[in-house]
């Protein structure tokens, strides 16, 4: 048995090679690819005949005696292990030659699996891809929105430079956009800067509303509602301080209806000790009017109601029924503190939509550096403004409110503690590029 290796540029060359030198009795030892193509092995019995000897010559080499033959053949190694044999040079043939009829299937193209083609997508992960791709496209439309409202807004400062200096001012003294927007536009366009500047504090002092009232002079039943911290307890108690110097402590008592807070009653009756006047606790509506039986000589009572937070709605409607069980008729005035964000303020209004309030009350101004969302929210809201508060000290710290004396202090702050914008010519010169 001999070997031979041959090199082809590719398997179907290697093995015409095969072929044509050593015929199809060869065998396949092996095959592997090489760096100029494929390297095959083959192994042969005898010298490879190019052509068949003549089929007399064959004949004339073997001899017979008496019929049979005396000669034994040496078996060929293609007899040994047989042409059927996977390795054989023509089982090789006869599949390279099966696989060239075959239509060759291109892998990239392949037609996927019923499962891959036709995926399972269950409701949840539909809603979820649609929610998502939603949310992508909000995302987008406010992006957009976002540079086209700066560009409408520098096109606004070139076209109209006192208008938006005036709208810029207005927002940095604590105005809202939309209110600041809405009051510039009635201003005349032949004014000044500070013509202007009066004439927008005029509109704002004229839009704004209050009581006009006073507690003292009225008296009844007064009930203070708000959320917690803003200053009820110790506004209860200064006016029932100036009250009782007004007119005696023997006209005014206290009643509160926490059972909420820890100390709540103690608190209020630590004021009432002070200024001589008696306290009563009630949570309930018939405890509620039996209290208020009880005062019925009174001509002023003030109830101090339970502080929640801004997102206790159950709270809310429980004052809320609290005063229409009762039989008393009770005012209700709600307490803001003033230097509370002004979405905050929004929410607590909101709150109070189905609870019918005659005014508000703001505290805390002497810890605020700018007045101009308490004036927004007032003015936005429809609210007319009771008291304010700026301070401690009882009864010293509390006020009527008067529509001047806000405006002009918010105005005051504004200048002290306020941002200043450019002004209307720097306006315009900011734009001119635009």
């Amino acid at each position: 048995m001999k070997i031979r290796r041959f090199f082809g540029k590719d398997m179907r060359d290697a093995l015409k090679q095969v072929k044509d030198e050593l015929g199809s009795d060869a065998v396949i030892m092996s095959n592997k690819k090489v760096a100029d193509g494929v390297e095959i092995v083959a192994a042969y019995d005898n010298e490879p005949v190019k052509k068949a000897a003549p089929v007399a010559q064959q004949q004339s080499n073997i001899q017979l005696t008496d019929g049979k033959s005396n000669i034994k053949t040496t078996p060929t190694l293609s007899e040994i292990i047989g042409d059927s044999g996977p390795d054989s040079l023509k089982a090789l043939l006869d599949k390279q030659a099966k696989m060239q009829d075959e239509p060759v299937e291109n892998p990239a193209f392949k037609e996927p699996a019923a499962s891959i083609r036709k995926p399972v997508v269950s409701a949840s992960q539909t809603n979820d891809n649609l929610a998502e791709i939603k949310a992508e496209l909000a995302s987008l439309r406010n992006v957009l929105q976002f540079q086209v409202n700066g560009l409408l807004q520098q096109q606004q400062r070139h076209a109209h430079p006192m208008q938006a200096y005036l709208t810029e001012s207005l927002i940095n003294m604590g105005i809202s956009p939309k209110l600041a927007s809405e009051v510039v536009a009635f201003t005349p366009a032949d004014y000044s800067e500070r013509e202007a500047w009066v004439f927008l504090l005029k509109l704002l002092a004229n839009r704004l509303k209050t009581t006009q009232d006073d507690i003292f002079d009225r008296g009844g039943i007064v009930a203070l509602m708000g959320p917690t911290g803003t200053g009820k307890t110790t506004t209860i108690a200064k006016l029932a301080a100036r009250y009782a110097q007004k007119y005696g402590n023997d006209k005014v008592a206290l009643i509160t209806t926490d059972g909420y807070r820890i100390a709540a009653y103690e608190q209020l009756a630590t004021y009432g000790k002070i200024i001589g006047c008696p306290v009563k606790k009630a949570t309930t509506a018939e405890q509620l009017d039996e209290v208020l039986y009880q005062f019925r000589n009174r001509k002023l009572i003030l109830i101090d109601t339970a502080g929640f937070g801004q997102r206790d709605v159950r709270l809310i409607k429980q004052l809320d029924t609290l005063k229409q069980t009762s039989c008393a008729n009770i005012t209700s005035y709600l307490v803001l503190q003033a230097n509370a964000q002004i979405q905050v303020m929004e929410q607590t209004i909101k709150l109070y939509n189905d609870i019918s309030l005659r005014g508000c009350i703001f505290t805390k101004l002497d810890e605020c550096y700018s007045l101009g969302e308490m004036v927004s929210v007032a003015i936005e809201n429809n609210l007319p403004v009771s008291y304010l508060t700026d301070g401690q000290k009882v009864p010293e710290d509390i006020r009527n409110a008067e529509v001047k004396y806000m405006i002009s202090t918010a105005a005051r702050m504004y200048k002290k503690y306020g941002f200043n914008p450019m002004t209307s010519s720097q306006v315009k010169q900011s734009a001119v590029g635009l």
